[in-house]
Formats: structure tokens, C-alpha cells, sequence
């Protein structure tokens, strides 16, 4: 496939081994040729790294099977995560996930990326909604202010929240950013 046709969440195999495209961006300068300047993740190494390709570069597209898994629990070996159409379990380690788990809760479901049979990564929806577990109480009508606290959610992840945002509540969390989106 060309260059151009680079697009976040396609696969490509560069140095022998597999990337995935989590950013990608069109560069025309004032002098030279255009070119593709792409954000790529190692699926072995789980490394992030910036690569460049001319627009007529040909690269090399690796064809990923997504196939919707279920996460059930993490335990020692990793994360386990169950095909939702062959009932199938797998474990996947978790230097592989990274942040991944701190959007999952047991029971939710997510895209599994597969090359032959092994899963490389899990794609998470847009946004998740998660309980506020634990943070410090808030000020009675704070609605218009623009004061930020810290909350952790069920899943341990640490989001920044409005102040009138307390325990108990349902927020939405943007899982490419990490930050609050609004109530649920």
C-alpha cells in the first residue's frame, strides 16, 4: 500500500516487525516533496515511534483480524480476554495492554486485533464510563468554576474531575487522552 493510504488503527510490518498506526499526519512544506509523518507502535516491544514516508513510499500492510473480546479478569500471567464468538479464552501480558486495563471493567467489551492467532492489541471504544470511587469532597454549587480536582475511578485510573463530581458518580473518560468528558 502508498504511504498516503496510512490511516490510525492499520498495521504495518517496518524492520521486521509489526507496527500499528496510532497517529498519522500529511506534511506538504514550502520546499520539497510532501511527505507522511506517521506515530507507530511496536507490537512486540510496545516502544512508540515517530517514522517518516515519502508519499510515493510503498509500505508494507499487514492484514489484522478485529474480532470483539469480552474482559473477564486479570490474574498473574496477564489479562484474560474471552472471543465472544468461539467463547475462546486468551491471555494477554500486560506490558502488551499498557494502559489499556485502566478502561476496562469485567465484562467489557473491546476489539481484539489478531495476526494469525496471536491478539497484538485491544482497541478501545472512543469513550468509557466508569464509577468515581475515591475523591476529596467537592463545593456545594461549583458548577462554573473551572477548578479541577483529582478522582480515581473503579479501575484505578486517576482522572482529573470537576469539582461537583463525587463519589458514586458516572463519568465518561476519553480513552485516547485520559481526560473527564462529562456525567454519564
Amino acid at each position: 500500500m502508498k504511504a498516503n493510504d496510512l490511516k490510525p488503527g492499520r498495521a504495518i510490518n517496518q524492520d521486521g516487525q509489526i507496527w500499528i498506526v496510532t497517529k498519522i499526519e500529511h506534511v506538504k512544506p514550502g520546499k520539497g516533496g510532501a511527505f507522511v509523518q506517521a506515530k507507530v507502535k511496536s507490537m512486540k516491544t510496545g516502544s512508540v515511534q515517530e517514522k517518516r514516508f515519502r508519499s510515493t513510499d510503498e509500505v508494507d500492510g499487514v492484514t489484522l483480524d478485529r474480532r470483539e473480546m469480552e474482559y473477564l479478569y486479570s490474574d498473574a500471567s496477564g489479562a484474560i480476554f474471552m472471543d465472544t464468538e468461539t467463547y475462546e479464552q486468551t491471555t494477554i501480558p500486560e506490558d502488551i495492554l499498557g494502559d489499556a486495563l485502566k478502561y476496562c471493567k469485567p465484562n467489557e467489551k473491546v476489539l481484539g486485533l489478531h495476526h494469525e492467532t496471536t491478539v497484538l492489541a485491544v482497541e478501545l471504544p472512543q469513550t468509557v464510563t466508569l464509577e468515581v470511587t475515591d475523591a476529596p469532597p467537592g463545593i456545594k454549587n461549583a458548577t462554573a468554576t473551572s477548578v479541577m480536582k483529582e478522582a480515581t475511578t473503579e479501575t484505578g485510573l486517576v482522572v482529573k474531575v470537576p469539582e461537583f463530581i463525587g463519589i458514586g458518580d458516572q463519568i465518561k473518560v476519553n480513552t485516547e487522552t485520559g481526560e473527564y468528558q462529562s456525567r454519564a
